[in-house]
């Protein structure tokens, strides 16, 4: 065999090679991440019509319904205290509060405690590359290149932040959350109330958590709608079983409100598939 077909055997041999072995609960985590991304395109889709833009920053989602309507809010479920940084901390003392909150980024407060901007781990790390390779640009350097060169010279967090900050309001929904999460590419979004004021921050691996329900909380779900949907002779037919966000309804109901019932299944956000088993009546 030359040096050629040994070549193409090993690239055959690393694309039929997976990176990793597969663990026990790959299938668990990978379902998780298709059903959270379904939640996020949801709550897209509320917010993407012809007359509506992408948020600009800074942004602060709309409020949710009451606690008591079932949905969860951001005020459910974000840290309280958050970290934060005033913009007069030295870099050096940025990486030090980074380093000791375990976060890649924390919001940057001013006096008044409104959340003016976010110094995130890679503001430091452009900071000490751009002082190291001692590059200058030129006059006619590209304008984000000239950007970046001059944003490194702070030794500040009002310096080196992002700004204007990416946030969110209490009364938002978690999924109106995720969304802005996966549209800004952040991990974790400080929280702010009407005037700005930092009052907690939220995780993107929390909103996660809390918008992914498991089987016994999907079925307990479908069990409120068959309440609300069956007539009383009728709610004690239906039988329900989850397994990996799939629901499987089976029993003897009217066509209409079989039509209903899986209607309203379906429309349950972490319900993968519905499988009607259901006879008329």
């Amino acid at each position: 065999m030359n040096q050629h077909e040994n070549f193409s055997t090993g690239t055959e041999a690393r694309r039929s090679t997976s990176s990793r072995p597969w663990s026990p609960s790959e299938g668990a985590r990978q379902d998780m991440l298709v059903r959270y991304l379904g939640v996020v395109a949801a709550a897209a889709a509320e917010h993407a019509g012809p007359e509506k833009q992408p948020p600009a920053a800074p942004v602060n989602a709309s409020p949710g319904p009451a606690t008591g309507s079932g949905t969860p809010l951001v005020r459910d479920v974000m840290d309280v205290p958050a970290a934060w940084l005033r913009d007069d901390l030295p870099y050096r003392e940025i990486a030090r509060l980074l380093a000791r909150e375990h976060v890649g980024a924390l919001p940057v407060v001013d006096a008044e405690d409104r959340v003016v901007g976010v110094v995130s781990e890679s503001d430091l790390l452009a900071k000490v590359a751009v002082e190291a390779s001692g590059h200058r640009p030129g006059p006619v350097g590209r304008m984000r290149e000239r950007r970046l060169h001059d944003k490194a010279q702070g030794e500040t967090a009002a310096d080196l932040m992002t700004s204007p900050a990416i946030t969110v309001l209490p009364g938002a929904t978690v999924a109106e959350a995720a969304w802005l999460a996966a549209l800004s590419r952040l991990k974790r979004i400080p929280v702010t109330d009407r005037e700005g004021r930092l009052v907690g921050a939220v995780g993107r691996d929390v909103l996660l958590q809390t918008l992914i329900r498991d089987d016994a909380g999907i079925r307990a779900e479908v069990q409120n709608r068959i309440r609300s949907v069956c007539a009383p002779g009728d709610r004690m037919t239906v039988e329900v079983t989850v397994h990996d966000g799939i629901v499987e309804l089976s029993g003897r109901v009217p066509a209409a409100t079989r039509d209903r019932l899986v209607a309203e299944t379906e429309a349950i956000a972490d319900v993968i598939e519905v499988k009607n088993l259901l006879t008329t009546a």
